[in-house]
């Protein structure tokens, strides 16, 4: 495609359409032509994301304009409510990232098929594909660290504990977000009944189908603002360098996802697309930990990502973002 792509934000407001925003003005292909957003049409969009002063004077919009691409920051149910009440032309891609299409069983809308968008499992078919349901945080997170085991068939019964910063819950205030209630505060919810989990599982038996896995997953709420760590253990009696090699090989060619080899920690990939991992071998058990930013790695990074193989663009551009480590 000669010359830039055009990309515009439905839902800018909240933390992943800001995020997207940041990411997009500074893409080498690709030009934001428009966010949207109804509460703040007219508004300057520095005056809700008040660090992009001086970066830009774009103004939110209540109307759609031209776009190659176009990324559905909204709420779930509500993504699948804008395309029931909005005619897209079906010239447009579409990356959305609520969880509206990303099951097997939703992932059509009209003539719309949406692929599921996990690069490191699927990215021949999003490089041919016109729509792309973006993975949940959790759901990015875990799977990372299970697929080498789902595809070399040592999966049975996983237990997984993962924990995630306030913005995982979104820019509206509940209970369980404001500071007074988060500061010094870990509290477990939706034990064993995570919305990811029926992602997640579609996924690993992508790769092992027939074979019957449980995933045990127990979410935390943390006090700290943004990321993910992840610690999924199974019985496996392979060696630990058996083990290292398998998930080197399997993530060779995929330049966001990366085996450590010391102990991993959120500093290293906050504000970056990285998952790192790390593999610990005690006994007859394997403990996979894993870690993302849940904004960008497992929000709009992984979405920029998408829209990097979507349209034949270099896989890391705009994304060779540094973590800052203090």
């Amino acid at each position: 495609m000669a010359g830039k792509i055009k990309a515009g934000i439905i839902g800018g407001a909240g933390y992943t359409g800001g995020e997207l925003i940041r990411l997009l003005l500074n893409h080498p292909e690709a030009e934001l032509s428009f966010v949207h957003s109804k509460s703040n049409e007219g508004n300057y969009l520095h005056h809700v994301h008040q660090d992009l002063l001086g970066d830009t004077n774009l103004k939110f919009t209540g109307k759609l304009g031209e776009a190659d691409v176009l990324f559905l920051c909204l709420g779930h149910g509500e993504a699948r409510k804008f395309l029931e009440n909005n005619t897209i032309d079906p010239a447009v891609s579409i990356i959305d990232l609520s969880q509206d299409f990303r099951l097997e069983d939703s992932s059509s809308f009209g003539d719309r098929h949406f692929i599921y968008g996990l690069p490191e499992l699927n990215r021949d078919n999003i490089r041919k594909a016109k729509n792309i349901a973006n993975p949940g945080c959790f759901a990015t997170a875990i799977q990372l660290g299970l697929l080498p085991l789902a595809k070399n068939g040592l999966l049975d019964e996983i237990h997984t504990t993962g924990i995630t910063g306030s913005t995982g819950a979104g820019q509206g205030l509940s209970q369980t977000s404001h500071f007074s209630w988060r500061a010094n505060n870990v509290q477990a919810y939706k034990t064993l009944n995570h919305q990811h989990l029926r992602e997640i599982g579609e996924s690993l038996r992508q790769l092992r189908p027939g074979h019957n896995m449980i995933l045990n997953f127990i979410p935390w709420r943390g006090d700290f603002t943004r990321g993910i760590f992840i610690s999924s253990q199974i019985h496996c009696e392979e060696k630990e360098s058996t083990m290292n090699e398998l998930y080197e090989n399997f993530y060779e060619g995929h330049p966001f996802t990366i085996l450590g080899s010391e102990p991993i920690f959120l500093k290293q990939v906050i504000n970056t697309n990285k998952c790192i991992i790390q593999l610990e071998k005690v006994g007859s058990k394997l403990v996979v930990h894993s870690i993302i930013d849940n904004l960008l790695k497992g929000a709009s990074g992984q979405a920029v990502q998408n829209m990097n193989l979507m349209f034949g663009f270099d896989e890391c551009a705009g994304l060779k973002l540094k973590a800052a480590a203090f």
